[in-house]
């Protein structure tokens, strides 16, 4: 019997309608596979719901990863591969396996062999990148910073250090409701002339990218309080 295969199923970062930012390529694929690994079983049922309205839910089956799933039962997540069934993993917006838990299922996916098939779709991170007129040629994505206030402002000089020693745009997340604090950060601690590209709401009618130095930024006011963003910080 063929193996099945994992594919790593984009979805929405907005509220976006799913093919006006998927290719009809992730939709023929959700219309086949039933079995999903998912951050939130509910927000995944929407995002099939709505890329197929035609697609019976009640046969479907979930199995969820998150910060509470035991590690020990991931591996088991994979075994209908080997029945030869197609896995799909999807996270609750953007690109799985991006900053999100999925990674740790396609490492297992490598271990047994498993074809891993990514689908296109899109990444807030790369958007950002993107658009933000600082070095595509070599970035480094860190992740979320320290919480704790004397060990972030040991971050953020860290991370303008090395980009500055390495010539690379360091990119960063925070948690929504912190970005606000975030920026007020930014503006304290970096110099004032090191870019900073802040990045929200990506591909959403309400997304807002804007790349200028600290200096600048200490004079503007944005509003990102609960929105998805992204930080981008480079020295030259």
């Amino acid at each position: 019997m063929q193996q099945g295969n994992l594919y790593l199923i984009p979805t929405t970062i907005g509220d976006n309608l799913p093919l006006e930012v998927l290719p009809i390529s992730v939709k023929l694929i959700v219309e086949k596979i039933k079995i999903y690994i998912v951050e939130n079983e509910k927000n995944a049922r929407r995002s099939i719901k709505l890329l197929c309205p035609n697609k019976s839910q009640k046969d479907l089956i979930f199995y969820t990863i998150n910060k509470y799933t035991d590690s020990n039962e991931l591996p088991g997540y994979l075994n209908d591969c080997a029945k030869g069934e197609d896995i799909g993993i999807m996270s609750d917006a953007g690109c799985p396996a991006i900053a999100d838990p999925g990674s740790e299922i396609v490492k297992i996916a490598h271990q047994k062999n498993i074809r891993i098939i990514p689908l296109v779709g899109p990444s807030s991170i790369l958007m950002a990148m993107m658009s933000s007129g600082l070095n595509g040629q070599n970035f480094a994505f860190n992740g979320y910073l320290p919480i704790d206030k004397t060990e972030k402002k040991k971050r953020i000089k860290l991370l303008e250090r090395t980009s500055f020693e390495k010539k690379q745009a360091q990119i960063f997340i925070e948690t929504p409701y912190r970005n606000e604090k975030m920026l007020a950060d930014l503006c304290q601690i970096l110099h004032p002339e090191t870019q900073l590209c802040v990045a929200s709401n990506i591909s959403t009618s309400q997304e807002y990218i804007k790349s200028q130095i600290v200096a600048l930024w200490k004079k503007s006011k944005i509003e990102l309080h609960k929105k998805p963003t992204i930080f981008i910080i480079q020295k030259d």
